[in-house]
């Protein structure tokens, strides 16, 4: 049964900056050795995403970058921007307002602290049940 974990933004460092924890998520699938689809909301987010991977742990190094090249099926973490088709792969970390289509084993979604995003995010979590995935809530 596929699944969907739903990690609400709750802790300050996290508020602050909610793509540290698309980081910290991401660098636990890179230690699992599980490739990972990162869509994004937008092109602006896939890039301060993309920097910010090489510099939010001094001692990991995360093999990532944005999709659209021949590069993609061998990196380990894609970041994928509204616009570009990749191949899909069993782990996703979704940062957009919708359900991913595809097909997935487990599904990430980062929620931000704002009650605009938490409204969003139950949306997708009735989404994620009917189409029969297991969910879970986490707060961070």
């Amino acid at each position: 049964m596929p699944r969907a974990d739903f990690y609400l933004i709750d802790k300050p460092r996290f508020r602050e900056q909610p793509l540290l924890l698309v980081c910290e998520l991401a660098k636990r699938a890179y230690a699992a050795q599980q490739p990972t689809l990162i869509l994004t909301r937008d092109f602006a987010q896939a890039e301060a995403l993309d920097d910010l991977l090489w510099s939010f742990d001094e001692d990991a190094f995360l093999p990532h970058q944005l999709a659209g090249d021949e590069d993609d099926e061998h990196t380990a973490i894609l970041i994928v921007p509204p616009g570009i088709e990749t191949p899909d792969r069993p782990l996703l970390i979704n940062l957009r307002d919708s359900c991913p289509a595809g097909r997935y084993e487990r599904v990430l979604e980062v929620v931000a602290a704002e009650s605009s995003e938490r409204e969003g995010s139950r949306t997708r979590w009735k989404q994620y049940q009917q189409r029969g995935f297991e969910v879970n809530k986490f707060d961070m």
